[in-house]
């Protein structure tokens, strides 16, 4: 694999930033999404993925029993346990409510979060606690040296409408729906790209989730993503793929992740960004 040529993907060479001032950056971001992946209760302190349905049920690691109907997901909490729920302390049977897809509320027992959320549709329960292994074990997230070729400039194309675009997820036979409201197009090794893109956490901004020859190989196989920041007023749009980053899915088996859509498959070798973490290479 091999990067690809300057002269038609990237910055001219007297364009690009000091490597040193562009590698003191990268460093900064990496370690701070390392520290955000790893804090107190993070996706790596997420102890299991409980699915639930009107039938009362026991969650390991929570307290009382959960159920999810018409009127959202309830706890019934034993004599004596308490959950404290937005600052309030709660006992008894509670109702969480009808919650949002993608949305969640967060229950407090000790110094256990419980995390309750809607993902494709159906209602689940994480608990997050500080001592999870996983999260004890953690050492960093693998990645390619960050590089300034690797910023590429681009247009985006926006949809006349967006497009509700169903993809899957790391879950088997979950399905997460998206509206897609443009396209970043951008050249690399002589041939011009395309990435649906998906609106970003802050507005203005997109996501885009994508694969390549590099994915199952030295990147994590399913997916990675790239925030773009929101295009300028002739649509130019700057990816920096140093900074595409695994999903939770890519440390937990208790994420739920969307994968790419079939067109976010890049034919070329993007040996930028996150590799595949310590916690999913096979042990020798």
């Amino acid at each position: 694999m091999s990067v690809p040529h300057i002269t038609d993907t990237h910055a001219d060479v007297a364009d690009l930033p000091d490597p040193d001032v562009f590698a003191a950056e990268w460093e900064k971001w990496h370690r701070d999404k390392d520290a955000r992946l790893a804090s107190e209760h993070g996706f790596l302190a997420v102890t299991g993925l409980h699915w639930l349905s009107a039938e009362l049920q026991s969650v390991p690691g929570a307290p009382g029993t959960w159920s999810t109907g018409p009127e959202g997901v309830a706890v019934e909490l034993d004599e004596g346990t308490e959950l404290v729920v937005d600052g309030v302390v709660v006992r008894g049977r509670h109702l969480f409510g009808v919650i949002p897809e993608r949305g969640g509320v967060d229950a407090v027992w000790g110094d256990t979060v419980i995390e309750v959320a809607k993902r494709g549709g159906h209602d689940v329960v994480r608990p997050r606690r500080p001592d999870h292994p996983l999260r004890v074990a953690f050492t960093g997230t693998p990645a390619y040296a960050p590089d300034p070729r690797w910023v590429v400039t681009g247009r985006y194309e926006a949809f006349d409408e967006p497009r509700p675009t169903t993809v899957g997820a790391s879950v088997e036979g979950l399905r997460h729906v998206y509206d897609a409201p443009g396209r970043v197009v951008f050249r690399l090794n002589g041939q011009e790209l395309s990435l649906t893109a998906f609106n970003g956490h802050v507005p203005g901004t997109r996501t885009v989730l994508f694969t390549d020859e590099t994915s199952g190989v030295t990147t994590y196989a399913a997916n990675r993503d790239l925030g773009v920041a929101a295009p300028g007023p002739d649509g130019t749009v700057v990816l920096d793929f140093n900074r595409a980053t695994n999903l939770p899915c890519a440390y937990t088996d208790f994420a739920t992740c969307p994968l790419p859509p079939a067109e976010n498959r890049l034919p070329v070798a993007i040996e930028a960004g996150e590799r595949i973490p310590h916690e999913r290479r096979p042990v020798s």
